[in-house]
């Protein structure tokens, strides 16, 4: 590759803005599992759901980044301070999107050791048999590299990251689409709204919505803004910022969603591990193809690893002071009670596939809560905030519409 052509590569993607974090929050190994398991059962059937996901999280994220530019509150600080009973609120909000969120990192950090360690085995068969020891060493080695990262990085070092784990990742899974492509008329007829008459597909839906629409993305935006140095002088840069973003992870999610519905939908695979995903492509796409499609499930969990493992001390530090917390002991300490808890599913050998999705749909959860907020702080007087709302109101409120739902029938689904 020319020496020039890279350079002016890496510059186009070191110049992205905090929209990678939100990409970084949505894309991570819990959506790719998700949109797996969607195109292997139900081929391209959920395309409409990620649509509206990625619709409504491009507005959010619009929303969250645009309030903050004009009023100078972050997410949580206003909401402490303007909602009816605002600290419960907020502190609910913590709550539930902390759990949501570690419980992500748990699954993340489960498969991407995995996956490391099958891309190892392929080279090293002998391996296989100390496959429990390698892979809690894997999960050990990666979240004790991204710790010391975190306590001795700034946001400038995690932004260049996260560019670099996000661009792999996008070029992977678009890549591996040329290999197999769904008909056009099954695209088409996944944008029409319907829920499949399938046990379990509430579970997943609410999964699906759970990672695509992170209330950590909307939470987190004002803050990684604030890490930027924005000011109301980027107001237009922060609006092209948010629809690359939502363009973004749509492109993304549905490129791996079409991929197993075009190679696996109706041959009657189970995705039950890591290995079956490398197993049911292979036929299709051969063993390049699903080197680089692991590779960009490698790139989708590294790139989520630093947005989970920093959310609780950064949401702590907009509730109590409004501000960016990445130097404090509280975030050194919390960081570090999140990286043990990550090591769940290595040191007890869970199945990292099924805890990923299991963990998705906590996600869900605090979503209703976060928009109806947002919903309610777009709405406030003397703020200076753009007049002429409507249409952003009109998207806010069918996503909070949305977001019930689709909470609603993953309940059902849970406790069936």
């Amino acid at each position: 590759m020319d020496p020039r052509a890279l350079r002016t590569f890496l510059k186009f993607i070191l110049a992205f803005g905090p929209g990678i974090f939100a990409i970084g929050y949505t894309i991570g190994t819990g959506s790719v599992t998700s949109m797996i398991v969607a195109g292997n059962d139900f081929g391209m059937d959920l395309l409409w759901v990620l649509f509206f996901s990625c619709l409504f999280t491009g507005v959010l994220i619009y929303v969250s980044g645009s309030y903050y530019l004009l009023s100078g509150e972050t997410a949580l600080f206003a909401i402490r301070n303007h909602l009816p009973l605002g600290k419960i609120i907020a502190l609910a909000i913590i709550i539930a999107v902390g759990i949501g969120q570690w419980n992500s990192l748990i699954g993340i950090l489960g498969i991407t050791s995995n996956v490391i360690f099958e891309i190892i085995v392929i080279n090293f068969p002998a391996l296989e048999n100390h496959k429990y020891g390698i892979v809690l060493g894997l999960a050990i080695g990666i979240i004790g590299i991204f710790y010391f990262l975190l306590i001795k990085g700034n946001y400038s070092i995690f932004e260049k990251v996260l560019a670099i784990f996000v661009s792999m990742m996008g070029l992977s899974f678009i890549f591996t689409l040329f290999f197999v492509f769904p008909l056009p008329s099954e695209i088409i007829k996944g944008l029409i709204p319907k829920i499949p008459r399938v046990e379990g597909s509430g579970i997943l839906i609410a999964a699906f919505v759970g990672t695509t629409m992170a209330a950590a993305t909307f939470l987190s935006r004002p803050l990684f803004i604030q890490g930027k140095g924005w000011t109301k002088a980027d107001f237009k840069t922060q609006r092209n910022d948010s629809i690359v973003a939502a363009l973004l992870i749509f492109t993304i999610s549905g490129s791996i969603m079409a991929v197993a519905s075009g190679s696996l939908h109706g041959k009657g695979n189970e995705i039950t591990h890591v290995l079956d995903m490398s197993g049911a492509l292979e036929p299709s796409v051969g063993k390049f193809a699903v080197s680089i499609f692991f590779a960009g499930t490698l790139s989708a969990g590294l790139s989520s690893i630093f947005p989970c493992l920093m959310i609780v001390p950064i949401m702590i530090g907009d509730y109590s002071a409004g501000k960016l917390d990445f130097t404090s002991i509280r975030f050194k300490i919390i960081t570090g009670i999140a990286s043990i808890l990550a090591l769940s599913v290595p040191v007890f050998g869970f199945n990292p596939i099924k805890g990923q999705i299991f963990t998705q749909v906590f996600n869900v959860f605090a979503l209703p809560l976060v928009v109806v907020s947002f919903l309610v702080l777009w709405n406030r007087r003397n703020t200076g905030l753009p007049k002429g709302r409507w249409l952003t109101n009109l998207v806010m409120g069918a996503a909070f519409i949305f977001s019930i739902i689709i909470m609603v029938n993953g309940l059902k689904d849970i406790f069936s």
